[in-house]
């Protein structure tokens, strides 16, 4: 039974079918996107999912076969349908809730607004009519007051969405970047949007689209920081290099130091051979696990990046005090070389270094979590993290509530359905 006061729902998206009989998607990240919803209510919990009703799954369930081209599938350009970038969206990536609705995000294209209730797809969302299948990227970043600040990419150019707290489009610009680089995220504090720009850069027209960019070590890492109140003021920092899919909240001291965490890796073979692995089922996956690190950006132009030494993915962290000052970050744990998939939980306390885990061992897949506060209860660490995992031994999907002040104790509580779906992505709780 869930604690008291822990109610409300989990929604969550990530690709749930890869495999038909007349070909299939090769990459993790090209599978239809899978909504799902874990309900929490009088201390029980129930599980639902549902296909995201794109063009593209309704498309490929008729001729049954993967054609369109994605982030690592070929596909069949001769069979595939595709007259605007919406063709090909998968909305299999993350979730925004929007009203009575959570919109599937996926970076390449338009939000898909579905019902919360009961998870029926409703439309893409055009925040404009003349910026109709424009990229909205998959890791909006929220302000205190509701406003929701997005990136979108095409090349070296960037465009910043700015939406009110009812989700209706505020402002639109673009911004041209340094360099044309892969960006899965951005972060942002209250008052500047903070861009990570990798040494992944843009080299070469084709298709699938990751098969467009270079792994260039030698030309560093850099971050570009825009001012929230006019984005034409800008600065550049230089970082050695690394790579990253996921950025933890940013926030500045009085001073203008701005500090943010990032699960870096040393380059980008998960994401060209090891997701691929993972989806063929047999095999080696490339790539060592990311490293929970530091990234601290000092006001004279120095920046530096200090690496924990713990293997961490999907950094998050408390939603009240996004962008704002903040001194713990949970994140899966247990990944291992040649095992990408975390078996634990841990919180980062970057005060004192310390990092309160808890490992479920080598059955169990675990699933980013989402730092649910306490009614009534204001302290960082006042919350509940809920995480879904896969149980392998049993074959089932799980669904774990820790305690954010005592991670290494375990879960306070557990529920477990008796199927198990595909591990998703990203999620957010809707209280």
């Amino acid at each position: 039974r869930a604690p008291a006061g822990l109610e409300g729902a989990l929604f969550r998206n990530g690709p749930g079918k890869f495999r038909r009989t007349g070909g299939s998607a090769t990459h993790w990240f090209d599978g239809d996107g899978l909504m799902r919803a874990f309900r929490v209510r009088d201390g029980q919990a129930t599980l639902e999912a549902r296909f995201a009703d794109t063009p593209k799954r309704r498309w490929e369930s008729e001729i049954d076969a993967v054609v369109t081209p994605g982030f690592g599938t070929v596909g069949d350009a001769s069979r595939a349908r595709i007259g605007s970038p919406d063709d090909a969206n998968a909305a299999n990536t993350a979730v925004m809730v929007a009203g009575d609705e959570v919109w599937a995000l996926w970076e390449g294209g338009s939000p898909m607004a579905m019902d919360a209730s009961d998870l029926s797809t409703r439309r893409f969302v055009t925040l404009r009519d003349d910026l109709k299948g424009m990229p909205f990227q998959a890791h909006p970043r929220y302000d205190p007051d509701g406003t929701v600040w997005n990136i979108g990419l095409w090349g070296d150019r960037m465009i910043v969405w700015r939406l009110n707290a009812d989700r209706s489009l505020h402002t639109a610009e673009v911004v041209h970047l340094p360099r044309a680089s892969y960006m899965h995220d951005f972060t942002a504090t209250a008052r500047h949007l903070v861009i990570v720009m990798q040494p992944w850069v843009f080299d070469h027209d084709g298709m699938p689209y990751a098969s467009r960019f270079a792994w260039k070590p030698e030309l560093g890492t850099q971050v570009m920081v825009i001012d929230k109140a006019d984005l034409t003021r800008t600065r550049i920092f230089e970082l050695p290099t690394f790579s990253y899919f996921h950025l933890g909240d940013a926030w500045e001291d009085a001073s203008g130091t701005i500090r943010f965490d990032v699960a870096a890796g040393r380059d980008v073979s998960f994401a060209m051979d090891g997701a691929r692995v993972l989806v063929a089922g047999h095999g080696t996956v490339a790539g060592d696990p990311a490293d929970l690190s530091l990234v601290t950006l000092h006001t004279d132009g120095r920046a530096e990046m200090v690496r924990s030494g713990v293997a961490a993915e999907f950094p998050r962290s408390d939603p009240r005090r996004a962008g704002l000052a903040r001194r713990y970050t949970v994140h899966v744990a247990g990944e291992r070389g040649g095992r990408p998939l975390p078996t634990g939980l841990a919180v980062q306390d970057w005060e004192t270094g310390r990092s309160d885990a808890f490992n479920f061992g080598a059955d169990v897949i675990m699933e980013e979590a989402n730092w649910v506060p306490k009614p009534g209860r204001s302290g960082e660490r006042d919350a509940w993290l809920v995480a879904p995992a896969i149980n392998l031994r049993e074959g089932v999907t799980e669904l774990h509530a820790f305690d954010a002040a005592r991670v290494s104790d375990g879960p306070v509580a557990s529920w477990r359905a008796d199927i198990a779906l595909p591990a998703g992505f990203h999620g957010i709780w809707a209280g």
